[in-house]
């Protein structure tokens, strides 16, 4: 059978060919018929197995056959679990649907979302995401996917396992009801399960081989090594096998980055890729080793999934994985598209009880390999300081952490020590004409206060301020505090003037008074001339009898503010009338 007996166009076969494919694989023989019938699809296979064009292909037809007048809109989601699967799927759309007028993207975490917002807004018909992204697009409002035909789930039980089911779930609710769904998945979990009972209508179940079986054309083989030896029989394998490249997998993000460096000192090129590799950096290693520039990738299980890399050569465990359906995963990047590969995975004592699991999930054990330079030495497995078993790789990424964080520390100490002391800058004195320029508080609140005054007089620092607590207390008890009366007016002069004695007091007092007080006090109008000697005015409101009004005792003739007298509190507190 060949592509053109499932039913697809002139363009999709032609570009097809381009890319080397002359036979169906038997995933796709099965899945892609009822795709281009509308069918709902759960196809169990594992990785390598050709399910991108299995998916791809019935998409591409669909989509052309119903041509969509107007503005581009996403009619096709394409969810994936990892950045590099999302490239892959999107390179393939590109590949497959060269001929036809559709346009598709692919926006992933990691990296600046501008450009991808920007490819939106020109439109797209197809769009490969991964569910971080997508929510957080989703949630500013620039893309909508109300409008979506057709969905596919891929490595859905990778989903499950990187904590991705809550995510696709929240997506679901964002597409419509109607639509036909393609559900991919290496493993059938009971979680997976789950969702597809709920997502699925009537759907065609398509399965090649037993679910989480290897390809029976890898080579396994197993070496028993302890954990300090493994770098170095790692190197002596590469050398002796002539391995053309290959993909080695550690447990922890530390381990990634020293077995990198010592397949360096030992003379073979080799980068490292996982989670704390920035986008850029991810992108670049494995760019570099699939043109050979690079003879040797180390990645965590992040790559274990969705990376096709054409005749890779070697596939190395360095670490057992802790799940037996990993390591199908992990060795199922080599033996592509039916090409033979090796997988070599090293055992030390205390990753025996993950060999079990593993032997277990094959049905068979794994070929051991005991004629090496570093056999195992040690049996007994690794213990803390209360006697409890511990995972060597975790406590030596730990203490590698801790070891960077001292580090940091100690450099940060160092280059504050080392900091000449900068001596504190001189303040700057303000020119006085700026200063008089400037506005004071008394300027605000009561402008009569200093109306005219010199700044010499009403410098920043001679400035009361009215706002501050206790001289608004002092004004409130001024208002409320009673005003004793005296009924009986001071001696006068025979010129009808304040007495020697009070003229005295007051030219003392005024002579040292401020000058602001003194503007004030000659701005007061003229005191009236007291009524001839035996005419009687009555003058209501002005006092008793029509009398002359009360004259209150005053320290100075000036008119204060509350602002400048002692404070009232005390004796309005204290004194009883």
């Amino acid at each position: 059978m060949n592509f053109k007996e499932l039913g697809l166009i002139a363009p999709i076969l032609k570009a097809l060919a381009a890319q080397g494919y002359t036979e169906p694989t038997p995933i796709q023989r099965q899945a892609i018929p009822p795709a281009l019938r509308g069918r709902d699809v759960l196809g169990c296979a594992q990785t390598g197995t050709g399910k991108t064009c299995a998916f791809a292909a019935p998409i591409l037809q669909r989509l052309h056959a119903d041509v969509v007048m107007g503005p581009r809109y996403i009619r096709a989601l394409i969810l994936t679990p990892t950045r590099e699967l999302a490239l892959q799927i999107q390179a393939s759309f590109q590949s497959y649907g060269r001929n036809l007028p559709l346009r598709s993207a692919v926006i992933f975490g990691g990296v600046g979302q501008q450009p991808q917002v920007e490819k939106l807004k020109k439109g797209v018909d197809i769009l490969v995401a991964t569910p971080g992204r997508l929510l957080d697009l989703q949630g500013q409002g620039l893309l909508d996917l109300s409008r979506v035909e057709i969905f596919v789930l891929d490595e859905a039980d990778r989903m499950l396992d990187m904590g991705f089911i809550h995510d696709v779930r929240r997506v679901l609710k964002l597409l419509p009801e109607k639509k036909q769904t393609l559900f991919f998945s290496a493993t059938m979990p009971p979680e997976v399960m789950d969702l597809v009972n709920a997502l699925l209508h009537d759907p065609v179940r398509v399965a090649v081989d037993p679910v989480s079986s290897p390809v029976e054309v890898i080579d396994q083989r197993l070496y028993f090594v302890d954990k300090g030896s493994k770098s170095k029989l790692l190197a002596y394998l590469l050398q002796t096998l002539e391995a053309k490249n290959a993909l080695v997998f550690t447990r922890t993000k530390h381990g990634a980055n020293k077995v990198a460096g010592d397949l360096q000192k030992a003379g073979i090129s080799a980068a490292a890729i996982h989670g704390n590799k920035s986008q850029t950096a991810r992108q670049q290693a494995l760019s570099d080793f699939k043109a050979g520039r690079v003879r040797c990738l180390v990645a965590t299980d992040i790559a274990a999934r969705g990376i096709d890399i054409e005749e890779l050569s070697h596939v190395f465990n360095y670490n057992l994985p802790e799940v037996p359906e990993t390591y199908v995963h992990r060795i199922g990047r080599t033996g592509r598209a039916g090409h033979g590969g090796a997988a070599i995975s090293f055992c030390d004592y205390a990753e025996k009880e993950y060999l079990k699991g593993m032997e277990r999930l094959l049905g068979r054990p794994i070929p051991v390999v005991e004629d090496h330079p570093w056999p195992m030495q040690v049996f007994e497995v690794p213990k803390d300081a209360r006697g409890r078993a511990v995972n060597a790789e975790d406590a030596e990424a730990r203490a590698a952490a801790r070891e960077r964080r001292r580090q940091r520390d100690a450099a940060q100490t160092r280059q504050a020590q080392d900091a000449p002391l900068q001596p504190a800058p001189a303040k700057r004195r303000e020119p006085r004409w700026q200063k008089a320029s400037r506005p004071g508080v008394l300027d605000a609140v009561l402008p009569e206060r200093t109306a005219g005054a010199p700044e010499e007089v009403l410098g920043e620092f001679s400035r009361p301020d009215p706002l501050s607590s206790d001289h608004i207390m002092d004004a409130t008890a001024r208002l409320l505090a009673p005003r004793k009366r005296s009924l009986r007016p001071e001696p006068r002069s025979q010129e009808g003037g304040a007495s020697q004695s009070r003229r005295r007091r007051g030219k003392s007092q005024g002579e040292g008074a401020s000058q602001p007080a003194r503007r004030v006090r000659e701005a007061q109008p003229p005191k009236a001339a007291p009524a001839p000697a035996g005419k009687k005015r009555r003058d209501r409101g002005r006092g008793p009898r029509g009398g002359r009004p009360p004259v209150l005792p005053q320290k100075s003739g000036a008119v204060k503010d509350s602002t400048e007298q002692p404070s009232l509190m005390k004796p309005y507190y204290m004194e009883h009338d």
